[in-house]
């Protein structure tokens, strides 16, 4: 009897990856491989390049050194079709056309399956209602986009990526704009996708919530494993410039960190 090896290809990976700005570097040699199905929280102060990283693995950026792959394929050779059928992005200051209303906004996120073969369908429609539906958004289908609240329009930008039934889904900062309430649920409904993620995130609590996490300072990788592995009390002084430590609730177990000015 033959056995034959199972390769199990990342989802989405990078080696060497470097970019700089106006002569300043802003991300250097990032070496990730994404695992299949997880959530990756990436951390980091701010100006560490956590955006720029997304950018770069989206395609928006071409990056100065390096390289990416999705599923398997190098990113820079696939059509943006395929790409956008593949990945989806939410940037911290998307936006949208003023005159469309929130359905036909979400509805966008089909144009990458859609041709003049396969136009707008029953399905496509469907998939629209759920996405809606997976955000809280349902009540909103028919109001005008400039109507929106911030969080408002942060969920229903993130409806559209879910729209596009992406294998990986970046999300830069969220969380923003969103009250408490939807920030826990966003972040839920998130995880318990059939999508590999990656999560920039400002708030660390958060990111203990994560499968694994990723820590950027001033553009290099810094860290990367399990969160409590890997957000001990000594990175988060050398890297955010914070004293902290955990504490366990009482209502579940969870861990949770309390910091304090060095």
């Amino acid at each position: 009897m033959t056995v034959m090896n199972t390769v199990h290809v990342a989802p989405l990976a990078c080696r060497g990856l470097g970019l700089q700005l106006s002569g300043n570097t802003v991300l250097c040699n990032i070496d990730l491989n994404v695992v299949a199905g997880e959530t990756l929280g990436i951390v980091g102060p701010n100006g560490s390049g956590k955006s720029s990283l997304l950018k770069l693995l989206a395609g928006l950026r071409t990056p100065g050194t390096g390289s990416v792959q999705l599923l398997g394929d190098p990113l820079a050779r696939l059509p943006r079709r395929r790409v956008a059928q593949a990945l989806a992005l939410v940037e911290q200051q998307a936006d949208t056309l003023d005159a469309i209303n929130v359905f036909d906004a979400v509805a966008l996120g089909r144009t990458p399956w859609l041709s003049a073969l396969a136009p707008f369908s029953r399905e496509d429609r469907a998939i629209v209602e759920q996405a809606l539906a997976d955000l809280d958004a349902t009540h909103l289908r028919e109001r005008i986009w400039s109507s929106l609240s911030g969080g408002e329009r942060q969920r229903v930008h993130i409806a559209r990526a879910l729209a596009q039934r992406p294998q990986v889904l970046l999300l830069d900062e969220p969380t923003n704009h969103l009250d408490i309430q939807h920030q826990l649920s966003l972040l839920q409904q998130v995880q318990a996708l059939p999508v590999t993620t990656l999560v920039a995130l400002h708030d660390l609590n958060q990111a203990l919530t994560c499968d694994r996490v990723a820590v950027l300072d001033k553009g290099h990788l810094v860290a990367l494993g399990k969160p409590l592995e890997v957000l001990t009390p000594e990175r988060l002084l050398s890297t955010f410039g914070v004293h902290a430590h955990y504490l366990t609730d009482p209502f579940d177990g969870a861990r949770i960190l309390r910091f304090r000015a060095p």
